[in-house]
């Protein structure tokens, strides 16, 4: 399971995106983006999130290290905006954060250089989770140290916003023609030949299992925690062998 921790200290909210996320310390002495339960479409972002960073991590992409926060609403009381403590207040619980990478930049395409290879690697895998939010108008990747970093999965799996109909929306094909890597040749093949095999029932059991059951439970048309971390599995595999053939938009690029 994710690593728990407890925060201590609101330090700002981080007005980036769609959503409102917060800069926190927690009792490890560790300092967190954290993503607030009470905010957008609540604990299925959060869901979201672990499933496509710790999917990522596995599959040897950079992703942020994940932990559960415990948030106590009092730590609202002293915010003097009404939305971040609207959000606060509305948090109580367990919330996800993911580590600060202190000195990252946002990445620009203009400004940094990305292999094909790399570049394959994250369309095929933002394709595999139906990432609709990494276009060049907001990257959602940063740059450290020489390394690109991958950040706000929170808009993936469109899928399980309607489970009747999953099956059909996650067989759709991928509209790559604004994604940020596009402008340099992503080299697709290769990526899925090397990744694709490795995303197996096992490796999604053991993504799915660092879910939290709080944010599972009570989803309509599923009696445990375990049926819906197995309908998140499902789609993936199902994904992964054919969405490299229904990528569209890198026509003329390659």
């Amino acid at each position: 399971m994710l690593k728990e921790v407890t925060a201590t200290r609101f330090i700002a909210p981080l007005r980036e995106g769609g959503s409102l996320p917060g800069l926190i310390e927690a009792d490890d002495l560790g300092t967190y983006v954290l993503k607030f339960a009470g905010a957008g479409q609540g604990r299925k972002t959060l869901v979201a999130e672990v499933v496509c960073g710790e999917l990522a991590r596995r599959l040897g992409l950079r992703v942020p290290r994940l932990v559960t926060v415990e948030l106590d609403p009092v730590l609202g009381l002293g915010e003097p905006e009404p939305e971040v403590q609207r959000l606060l207040k509305s948090s109580g619980g367990t919330n996800l954060g993911m580590d600060f990478l202190s000195g990252a930049l946002g990445f620009d395409p203009l400004a940094f250089e990305v292999s094909p290879e790399e570049a394959g690697r994250i369309v095929w895998f933002d394709a595999l989770v139906n990432n609709v939010d990494r276009s060049w108008r907001n990257p959602n990747m940063l740059r450290r140290r020489g390394e690109l970093w991958l950040i706000d999965h929170g808009a993936t799996m469109i899928w399980h916003h309607n489970w009747p109909g999953a099956a059909a929306s996650a067989a759709r094909p991928y509209d790559a023609s604004d994604h940020a890597l596009k402008p340099f040749a992503p080299d697709i093949a290769s990526a899925a030949d090397r990744l694709a095999p490795r995303v197996t029932e096992e490796l999604l059991a053991e993504v799915t299992a660092e879910i939290p059951d709080l944010w599972l439970t009570g989803e309509p048309g599923f009696d445990t925690p375990d049926e819906l971390r197995s309908a998140y599995a499902r789609p993936l595999i199902a994904r992964a062998a054919t969405v490299h053939h229904h990528i569209h938009g890198l026509e003329g690029d390659q």
